[in-house]
C-alpha cells in the first residue's frame, strides 16, 4: 500500500481536512508504533529512534486513496517533564474526543510488556466514545511461540479484548492481517457509506 506522509499537528488547526476515514496508532514509547507504520508502506515513512518519546506530534499519513493513519506521540517516558506529559495528554485527548474522521484505535504493545493503567485508560476512553479498537502485540520475534501464546491470551483476557493480533514489524509478520482488519472492520462501512 502507498503510505505517504501529510503534515504534523498539535491543534485541531493544524490538522488535515477530514476528508477521509482516520485510524489512530496509539502506544507506549519504543512499543514499535513507528516501526509497524513502515512495514505497512513496505518503506520508511516514519522516524525509528532507539531513543523512546521521539515522536512528539500528532502526524498524519494517507493509506492509499481510502483511509488515513494518525501516529500519535507514545505515552510513559518516564523522562519527560511533567508539563510535557500535561501537553501531550491535552493534544491526544483533544484529538481523540473532537476528530469526526477518527473510526478506530489500534492499541500497539511490546509483547513482553504488561498491561498497565495507561493502557485501560486509553481503552476506557475509546469504549466511553463507543470507538472501536484492537491490540497489537508487537516483536513477537522476541519471544518463543509458547510464550507468545500465553502472553496473548493474558493481553486478550485483561483487555477484554475480542482482537488481538501478533505482529514482527522487523520481520514482517501479521502485518498483512491487521491491514486486512482495519480496511474490512473500520474503513470499508465508511467509504461505502459515504458513497450512499
Amino acid at each position: 500500500m502507498k503510505v505517504t506522509f501529510i503534515q504534523s499537528g498539535v491543534k485541531p488547526q493544524d490538522f488535515p481536512e477530514e476528508d477521509r476515514p482516520e485510524v489512530a496508532l496509539a502506544g507506549r514509547s519504543n512499543a514499535g508504533k513507528s516501526s509497524f507504520l513502515n512495514a505497512i508502506a513496505n518503506q520508511k515513512v516514519a522516524r525509528v529512534s532507539a531513543q523512546p518519546g521521539k515522536t512528539r506530534l500528532l502526524n498524519f499519513f494517507n493509506a492509499g486513496d481510502n483511509y488515513r493513519i494518525v501516529d500519535m506521540p507514545g505515552y510513559g517516558y518516564a523522562a519527560r517533564s511533567g508539563a510535557e506529559r500535561t501537553s501531550w495528554r491535552k493534544m491526544v485527548e483533544g484529538y481523540l474526543k473532537k476528530r469526526g474522521s477518527l473510526v478506530g484505535l489500534v492499541l500497539i504493545m511490546d509483547i513482553r510488556r504488561k498491561w498497565t493503567a495507561e493502557e485501560q485508560l486509553l481503552i476506557d476512553f475509546c469504549l466511553s466514545r463507543d470507538l472501536p479498537w484492537f491490540v497489537i502485540l508487537n516483536k513477537v520475534d522476541k519471544v518463543r511461540h509458547g510464550e507468545k501464546v500465553k502472553f496473548k491470551r493474558a493481553i486478550a483476557e485483561v483487555a477484554g479484548a475480542e482482537n488481538v493480533f501478533c505482529t514482527s514489524s522487523s520481520k514482517n509478520k501479521g502485518i498483512k492481517e491487521v491491514e486486512e482488519a482495519i480496511f474490512e472492520q473500520w474503513v470499508k462501512p465508511e467509504v461505502a457509506q459515504g458513497e450512499e
